[in-house]
């Protein structure tokens, strides 16, 4: 039976990095699980890679077919952004495990589709201060920044990552991230000790 490690964090607590470390891994057989959304790609970001980018007339098209599994949206100050996971058939659970990202939300959506079986979260911690500093540095590195939607959205995971609701998806064991290195040993000794139970 196949399982799915979910990467879930605030913004800037480095599990995009950390994410695509892992997949990297040779001695972690782990495919890619790639979310959809309608943002603007970024600078440095490729579609397939970090997500599948799209626009809403593809999203509404994957909604009238039935194939949305969860999706988010974002009332940004650039327009609505959109967030999402689709049912295509690229996942097979009877013969792969995977490796995703994305938000407490889509994690329990997840659970719900594929059952608690399936799922296992990874939950990553910044200390807030650091994480802000992070998000305006890398915001800075793109061609247009868009510092309201750094703050807006620094605000908004105080709210998105509460203590209730990171209970109530049953997310018991966090790392760390302040070296990188070490965070990523030790989930990744995680996933192992999780994949050969």
């Amino acid at each position: 039976m196949g399982k799915i490690f979910y990467i879930m964090g605030k913004s800037a607590s480095g599990k995009d990095s950390i994410y695509k470390d892992l997949l990297a891994k040779a001695d972690l057989p782990l495919e890619r699980m790639v979310l959809y959304t309608t943002r603007p790609i970024r600078k440095g970001e490729t579609s397939g890679n970090e997500y599948h980018f799209v626009d809403e007339t593809i999203l509404q098209q994957l909604q009238g077919a039935g194939k949305v599994i969860e999706s988010r949206a974002y009332n940004t100050i650039h327009g609505v952004w959109t967030y999402f996971t689709i049912d295509d058939g690229e996942f097979d659970l009877a013969n792969s495990n995977y490796l995703g990202i994305g938000t407490m939300e889509s994690y329990q959506c997840l659970v719900d589709y594929y059952g608690s079986k399936y799922l296992y979260p990874i939950y990553v911690e910044v200390e807030d201060g650091e994480r802000l500093m992070r998000s305006i540095k890398r915001e800075g590195k793109q061609e247009n920044p868009r510092y309201e939607e750094v703050c807006r959205r620094f605000l908004a995971d105080s709210e998105d990552f509460s203590e209730a609701k990171i209970a109530k998806v049953g997310i018991g064991k966090r790392f760390i991230n302040h070296d990188k290195e070490l965070c990523q040993a030790e989930i990744g000794k995680y996933i192992k000790d999780m994949l050969y139970l």
